[in-house]
């Protein structure tokens, strides 16, 4: 298998939410607690609504949740990707807050990036990890091919070091906290959602390693596709 494949899914949401379960139920099954990062933008949310509805067995209280990034506004703003997957998923499929692991986007953002970092570490260390290790990384895909909150152009998409910092995006709300491409490459699975067939160009582009897009530097992936 090529280290980026395709899936291109007939009902999108259902079958999306589905699979990511599926992979929850190896990674329990093998480990004991499925660590799963959350994606934001609008095409997740269909998934988490779905994964809440045909995910009503499952046991979320052996799920760790993490975000791939966050907006620097408070948790109940409606630019919040918290906030989104809160009413999506979390509180649909009753996760345990303590379960959560939230970016403080109401706080200062290098302060947030440390705290969030911190937090990873102290597990992943008591895991014997060189850094976190999800099972499942979500991600989205803008239209510049951008993903997390990781932009053309940015300097952090060269950053080796950190797990977690933060960033200055082109558009509103432009302070953000972002996963950097260490932490997403040391995941068991990324998954990129697409719903949008206007992306496809970027996305093959990107499957086939052209720099002008981050999303290129996610080293595996599988793509579900919408279409």
């Amino acid at each position: 298998m090529s280290p980026h494949h395709s899936l291109h899914l007939a009902d999108f949401s259902r079958d999306a939410a589905k699979h990511i379960l599926d992979l929850g139920r190896t990674a329990l099954a093998e480990r004991g607690l499925f660590r799963l990062a959350l994606a934001g933008g609008n095409t997740p949310r269909v998934v988490y609504e779905a994964m809440a509805r045909i995910g009503a067995e499952f046991p979320w209280a052996k799920t760790q949740i993490t975000f791939s990034d966050e907006r620097c506004v408070p948790p109940d703003d409606v630019d919040s990707n918290y906030r989104m997957a809160k009413e999506s998923l979390l509180v649909p499929a009753n996760i345990p807050e303590g379960n959560i692991f939230r970016m403080r986007g109401e706080i200062d953002p290098a302060t947030a990036a440390e705290e969030y970092e911190a937090r990873l570490a102290a597990f992943a260390s008591r895991c014997g990890e060189a850094r976190y290790v999800h099972d499942v990384l979500l991600l989205g895909l803008g239209p510049d091919g951008h993903t997390a909150s990781l932009f053309p152009g940015s300097p952090a998409l060269d950053e080796s070091v950190r797990n977690v910092i933060p960033v200055i995006g082109p558009k509103p709300p432009p302070q953000r906290i972002t996963f950097t491409f260490p932490i997403i490459n040391a995941a068991r699975n990324v998954i990129f959602l697409a719903s949008d067939e206007s992306k496809l160009p970027v996305i093959e582009a990107a499957q086939a390693g052209d720099a002008r897009y981050p999303s290129s530097r996610v080293t595996s992936a599988t793509w579900l596709l919408a279409f």
